[in-house]
């Protein structure tokens, strides 16, 4: 609307420049005091006129608009890397938490094997035939018994950490002999300091079975497949010794092929 009244007046005053020229041209073709006086007054009057309109409408000026500036390069360079340093710290965070889960067993000590092994379990009995003995059979104990070398540090460590019970079928008093000398050469007695009266003997598998029920271990270690089964109901925890899987055991039956294979995880 300001543009259209400014365009009329500067059309209405180009119209009087050009009648002004023609007076002024005719003014001077006649010089005289009046003729000045006329044209002075003239030349004020549209001066005025010109001032008067341009007060009365004012043209209005778009406001400036503010500008709102993007962040610099240098503090999102600053936000991205602490972010970045952030993510890295989480990363690096989270590696060490997978390598202390997935810590490699071979940085045990064997009483940290053992102990993680037995999954918080506290009382233990174990088979000496075939698990910690070279020994099979109750024929075999009639000529020796000897520890097997493999498992005797296995055994050591099973005596001091957990409430340990050792059994196994005999056919005679010097079998008994035979195991306890046998025991007693690794170190069972002196370096464990484990009580001779926590060997127990048996003259057939459903002793053993009886014995184990009345004692209530978390854990059996055994060679017989029946005696595991018959156990599997009353034990928390078994580990059946065997050369071979043999598979559809019961849940809480673990199968391994020694005693050491099985502890010793270093």
């Amino acid at each position: 609307m300001a543009n259209e009244v400014l365009e009329e007046l500067a059309q209405i005053f180009r119209a009087a420049s050009k009648k002004m020229s023609a007076l002024v041209s005719f003014l001077m073709h006649h010089k005289d005091a009046s003729s000045i006086g006329a044209i002075a007054g003239f030349a004020i009057a549209l001066v005025c006129t010109w001032r008067y309109m341009r007060s009365s409408n004012p043209v209005r000026r778009p406001k400036p608009t503010a500008k709102v500036e993007a962040p610099s390069s240098s503090s999102s360079d600053s936000t991205s890397g602490s972010s970045t340093a952030i993510e890295s710290r989480g990363s690096q965070a989270r590696q060490r938490g997978v390598a202390i889960q997935e810590a490699p067993l071979s940085k045990l000590t064997l009483a940290q094997s053992v102990k993680r092994q037995l999954k918080g379990g506290r009382k233990v009995t174990c088979q000496l035939l075939g698990v910690v003995l070279q020994e099979n059979s109750t024929a075999d104990l009639e000529n020796h018994a000897v520890v097997r070398p493999a498992a005797a540090d296995v055994l050591l460590e099973l005596a001091q950490c957990c409430d340990l019970y050792l059994m196994s079928r005999v056919n005679d008093d010097a079998s008994e002999e035979a195991i306890l000398a046998a025991l007693d050469q690794i170190g069972l007695f002196s370096k464990a300091n484990f009580n001779r009266n926590k060997v127990l003997f048996c003259s057939s598998e459903a002793g053993r079975c009886s014995f184990v029920r009345q004692l209530e271990p978390d854990w059996h270690i055994d060679t017989s497949v029946d005696i595991v089964n018959q156990l599997a109901r009353y034990i928390h925890h078994e580990l059946l010794i065997s050369p071979a899987p043999l598979g559809s055991m019961p849940s809480n039956v673990l199968e391994t092929n020694t005693l050491e294979s099985y502890f010793d995880c270093r």
